[in-house]
């Protein structure tokens, strides 16, 4: 059975149009089967995580501060462009 105290609000309202529609066992077998594959962790992006573990080293020495806005790196002609975000 599932547990409706973990589900978001636009799961319970998934939940319930499928109840109304095809009736609620019917319904909770396939949101469950629904649930199971769309929380599926999506992969990990390998050039974040490259940049987050050469930058976190300077930023617990207090070398680096990222502002709330954060920031945005992008390539130029043989170099890396760092901007402020448009906050």
């Amino acid at each position: 059975m599932l547990d409706e105290s973990t589900l978001t609000k636009g799961q319970l309202r998934k939940l319930n149009a499928l109840r109304k529609s095809v009736g609620p066992a019917i319904a909770d077998e396939a949101f469950a089967k629904w649930l199971q594959q769309a929380v599926a962790e999506p992969e990990e992006d390998e050039n974040a995580k490259a940049i987050s573990d050469a930058l976190w080293d300077l930023v617990e020495e207090g070398k680096l501060s990222i502002r709330r806005g954060g920031y945005v790196v992008r390539r130029g002609r043989g170099r890396v462009i760092v901007e402020p975000t448009g906050d």
